[in-house]
């Protein structure tokens, strides 16, 4: 089979996440085609191969004084903090390409964060944290994922993409939405969005009530992408949980880990764990379609299977930055 731009750009970097697909596969009995789960979206869309803009359009990969960093205007309220970033940067009347030139990776990265765009310095975090991190609350009980009630509380793409998987595994899965703010990704593809929910039962609750926590007393996995503190809000409480009922397992998806509040998507994760192309000069280019949210998708559902034969009873702590970092192969000097 011939291969379209799409893959024939990743297939340099995907000898591990085949093995992540392979291991999936192997406790589940669930082939992953990785060329759907990574670039069914941009197809659907016909989106254009990135370059230092992103496939989806909101992402830059711009030039700084030392390198390279992302900054992603992906949603409204990013666009409406630019004038604050550019006041950061003491470039009030410039553009941010030129704000960029004018200073370093980092500290674009930090001043971006700062006033809450999602941005990376390019392989800020390659060298960090493991894609996974399991931490044991509750008592074990192996358990089958068969029959398994999932509540999947996550958006967009990486969790609702684990979610699947889990589904074709057996799993009863249930997407919860807020009546106030529903999953983004409705607004995109609406084939793509009914592949991801495919089977999925689908709730609308008032998340300010108690329905959220009662539906989470009800499931065995939660998979969530949220602040902890937001969901304790809520009154969600992932140690609780864990604790409440043996063999129980709490997914939660983060850019950088749950103890680091930096916010984060596909693009600009990607970028900070050095997830990128090349072009013709050695200069960084996006690599797919917001790709680190797929790849955490895939490395959130063998996480899951893993942690339920091995009893569950765990948290298990996923960093989008971390799991394209174990893509990214060796470390390149910026250009």
């Amino acid at each position: 089979m011939t291969l379209d731009r799409w893959m024939s750009d990743a297939v340099p970097h995907l000898g591990p996440l085949r093995a992540v697909a392979d291991d999936f596969e192997a406790g589940t009995g669930v082939p992953v085609d990785l060329s759907t789960a990574l670039f069914l979206r941009a197809r659907l869309a016909g989106l254009p191969p990135p370059g230092r803009t992103s496939a989806g359009g909101s992402c830059r990969l711009l030039g700084t004084r030392d390198g390279w960093a992302a900054v992603n205007l992906a949603r409204p309220d990013d666009r409406a903090a630019l004038p604050a970033l550019l006041a950061l940067l003491d470039a009030r009347d410039g553009e941010l390409p030129y704000a960029a030139r004018r200073t370093t990776a980092p500290r674009l990265a930090a001043a971006a964060q700062t006033v809450g765009i999602p941005a990376a310095a390019l392989g800020s975090d390659r060298l960090g944290r493991p894609p996974v991190r399991a931490r044991s609350y509750g008592e074990r009980e192996p358990r089958a994922l068969d029959g398994l009630r999932v509540l999947d509380l996550s958006a967009l793409w990486a969790g609702p993409l684990c979610a699947r998987l889990l589904g074709l595994a057996g799993a009863h899965v249930t997407k919860a939405e807020s009546t106030g703010r529903p999953d983004g990704a409705r607004r995109g593809h609406p084939g793509f969005y009914r592949w991801l929910h495919d089977g999925h039962r689908s709730l609308a609750l008032d998340f300010a009530s108690r329905a959220l926590a009662d539906a989470a007393d009800r499931a065995d996995v939660v998979i969530e992408a949220s602040r902890p503190r937001a969901l304790r809000r809520l009154g969600l409480n992932a140690e609780e949980f864990l604790a409440a009922r043996p063999g129980r397992v709490w997914l939660g998806i983060t850019g950088y880990g749950r103890d680091d509040d930096r916010i984060a998507f596909g693009d600009d994760a990607a970028v900070a764990g050095g997830l990128v192309g090349r072009d013709g000069r050695g200069a960084p280019v996006f690599l797919g379609d917001a790709l680190a949210d797929p790849v955490t998708g895939l490395y959130a559902a063998r996480a899951v299977v893993r942690s339920l034969s091995r009893g569950g009873g765990e948290l298990l702590c996923v960093s989008m930055a971390a799991c394209a970092a174990a893509l990214a192969g060796p470390l390149t000097p910026p250009c």
